[in-house]
């Protein structure tokens, strides 16, 4: 039995000093931090590592996160300064920097700091108005973390950021705010629309005006170029006729190839040969059985076999002619009679009629 009884009270020292060491040893992990209470009194913070206490003497509390922290908080209705209620809802990053004051400055520093934020948050949405409200989340932002930041240091905890994530107004504003919305996108298509029709219409304007004035230089250089070369065929028929030095029986041969072309005119009712149509027959029929004079065009010397049958085939082409030229001479004045007639009674030569 004594033994028994002595077995038994070494195992339970034995299980006691186990415990006890097991009580002396704390293992606290990175990032995190131990409040020790001694006899009821805050002693010391326990760091990162391996740390030894007495045991059933000190009291070790819970560790507490040295990490930045994300807390989002439930959308808390606000009013703004328009009389109008929205729904905010935020998102908070802070980190504790002081375990000592975390533990034992505030009894839950989570929720005072989810308090703080809404009271913080009223007292700055509710002096602006509500467009000024959705306009400016980063002056929120600014003011909500100064706020905070000041309130929570001798917390221990230091306010990192401050988000607002999303402002919700009532419903029936939401569709004014569409309708606004959409009118102004509306006004800016008609403005852009109506600038484009400007531009192009103007941009036409401008085409056409270049277009007319290059065309009317084209017209101009074409007309110039015109007036030039009619200009230098006249010159040259001018010199080659003063040249040649014709004589009045050529001339009245041409008269007479041009007789018929004067009545060929669709605008002429009626033709009136002139008296001197006789003459000019005359003079071709004289030319024809005269010897030909000597002209510039004919100085150059020939054959005399070559000359007679060259003068042979150009009598008989001139004979034709005239005859051709009287047949058509005769048929004109035997149809226009009276008007012929009637200009030779009155002593002065017929003029050309025509409508």
């Amino acid at each position: 039995m004594e033994i028994s009884a002595l077995l038994i009270v070494g195992v339970l020292v034995a299980l006691l000093a186990v415990i006890t060491v097991l009580k002396a040893v704390r293992i606290v992990p990175q990032a995190r931090a131990r409040n020790v209470e001694r006899l009821g009194r805050y002693n010391r913070t326990l760091q990162p590592g391996l740390s030894f206490v007495i045991p059933y003497i000190d009291r070790v509390y819970p560790p507490i996160d040295l990490r930045e922290q994300v807390v989002s908080f439930q959308p808390q209705p606000v009013i703004t300064e328009d009389n109008l209620v929205v729904e905010i809802d935020t998102v908070l990053y802070f980190q504790v920097t002081d375990p000592r004051a975390a533990a034992y400055e505030i009894a839950s520093f989570l929720q005072a700091v989810e308090q703080l934020t809404v009271t913080t948050l009223r007292n700055v949405v509710g002096s602006m108005d509500l467009e000024r409200t959705l306009t400016s989340r980063d002056t929120i932002n600014n003011q909500l973390r100064g706020v905070l930041d000041d309130a929570t240091g001798k917390w221990g905890l230091r306010v990192n950021r401050v988000e607002i994530k999303a402002i919700d107004p009532p419903n029936t504003i939401k569709e004014a705010m569409e309708k606004q919305m959409r009118a102004e996108r509306d006004k800016r298509a008609a403005i852009l629309s109506a600038e484009g029709q400007r531009q192009s219409q103007i941009l036409t304007a401008e085409g056409d005006k270049q277009a007319a004035v290059l065309r009317a230089e084209g017209n101009r250089a074409a007309e110039i170029l015109k007036a030039e070369g009619q200009s230098r065929a006249i010159d040259q028929v001018f010199q080659a006729v003063h040249r040649n030095d014709p004589d009045p029986k050529l001339l009245a041969y041409q008269y007479l190839q041009m007789l018929p072309e004067l009545a060929k005119g669709p605008a002429n009712t009626f033709w009136v040969i002139p008296s001197e149509v006789t003459s000019a027959l005359q003079s071709v029929s004289t030319a024809f059985t005269e010897a030909l004079p000597k002209s510039p065009a004919t100085r150059d010397p020939a054959p005399q076999d070559d000359l007679a049958e060259h003068a042979t085939d150009d009598a008989a082409r001139a004979a034709e002619a005239a005859a051709e030229a009287v047949a058509d001479a005769a048929d004109a004045s035997t149809s226009l009679q009276p008007a012929t007639t009637t200009a030779n009674h009155a002593g002065q030569p017929p003029r050309h009629a025509g409508t």
